[in-house]
């Protein structure tokens, strides 16, 4: 009886073992098979395209480099984020930086195709209205307050991945040159956004000052003068990112400029005199008639008063004279 019960023992305890055995067995299959399949899966999220602007990150963030992109004012700027493939997407979110400002931050979630915005007031900063370009950020027109650090980063199933730009709004010079007294000319660069470059042909004793404004623009000036004769002329060139310009002035000789600003003050002065003297004679003339003409007047008045009584007198005191003149008369 002992050895039928130690029989039925031994019997338990190895049907025990191979159950136990089987059920390792099992899950150690359970357990390789899922991890090859999140193999294959995260082998299947990589990045489309190789950019040395997308860092690839399996767990915290690396330092940002922000690479510096240079748009013209007044134009349409694109930014685009790292091409991920949208499946192993979990959420995109673009972190704008702009000058004086608080972070804007705009999200998106290709599952559920919500989008959500915080601090963000400009509204020239957009999503892009194609339906391929939804995780491109669009800029129409740009300003110089767009100055700034605009991040991409998208998180996906195997990793995070991120794309910066420093965008950098240039502004155009207005050109200026305009010669002054004893052979200098000025040449201005006004409100370029950076500052730009001045330089001229030939050489000469120049001078060049910046005045910076607070929209981060800058005004260049630079005076140049030539004392030697033998420059007759002078070119002013303008450089900046935007364009270069250049501008020429032919300089006027001292000995012409000279009697030539000279005759122009003296020939007004000539004219003004010569019509100050003119209307004085005039009013003399008009006066000196009008006295003449009123002294005949008097005269004539004065004349007549004095004749007619002497005119009755001797019609009173000659009778001969008309008796004279009756014998004539026949």
């Amino acid at each position: 009886m002992p050895c039928t019960w130690r029989t039925a023992d031994l019997q338990l305890l190895l049907i025990v073992i191979v159950f136990v055995a089987e059920c390792l067995s099992i899950q150690s299959n359970g357990t390789t098979a899922a991890h090859k399949l999140s193999e294959q899966q995260v082998n299947n999220c990589t990045l489309v395209t190789n950019s040395p602007m997308d860092t690839k990150k399996k767990s915290t963030l690396l330092a940002e480099v922000n690479t510096p992109e240079l748009v013209q004012v007044d134009t349409k700027v694109v930014l685009s984020c790292p091409s991920v493939q949208s499946n192993c997407m979990v959420v995109l979110t673009w972190k704008i930086s702009l000058r004086d400002k608080l972070t804007c931050t705009k999200a998106y979630r290709p599952d559920t195709e919500e989008t959500v915005e915080g601090n963000c007031t400009d509204r020239r900063i957009i999503w892009a209205d194609r339906p391929d370009q939804i995780y491109v950020l669009q800029i129409d027109p740009v300003s110089i307050t767009h100055d700034g650090n605009y991040t991409c980063e998208v998180v996906t199933h195997e990793g995070n991945f991120h794309r910066g730009y420093h965008l950098q709004v240039l502004v155009p010079p207005e050109v200026t040159l305009l010669q002054n007294e004893n052979r200098t000319t000025v040449c201005k660069a006004v409100a370029g956004k950076p500052a730009a470059q001045i330089s001229w042909t030939p050489e000469g004793d120049c001078v060049t000052d910046k005045e910076p404004w607070d929209n981060g623009t800058v005004t260049v000036i630079s005076t140049c003068h030539w004392a030697e004769r033998n420059v007759s002329a002078v070119s002013c060139s303008v450089s900046h990112f935007t364009g270069n310009k250049s501008l020429s002035i032919e300089l006027c000789r001292d000995d012409i400029k000279a009697p030539f600003l000279h005759w122009v003050y003296i020939i007004p002065s000539v004219f003004i005199f010569l019509s100050i003297m003119g209307s004085i004679w005039l009013l003399k003339i008009n006066f000196c008639s009008k006295c003449k003409l009123k002294k005949r007047e008097v005269t004539l008045v004065g004349g007549e008063e004095e004749m007619q009584p002497y005119a009755s007198y001797t019609e009173k005191n000659n009778p001969l004279y008309d008796t004279a003149s009756r014998v004539k008369t026949p």
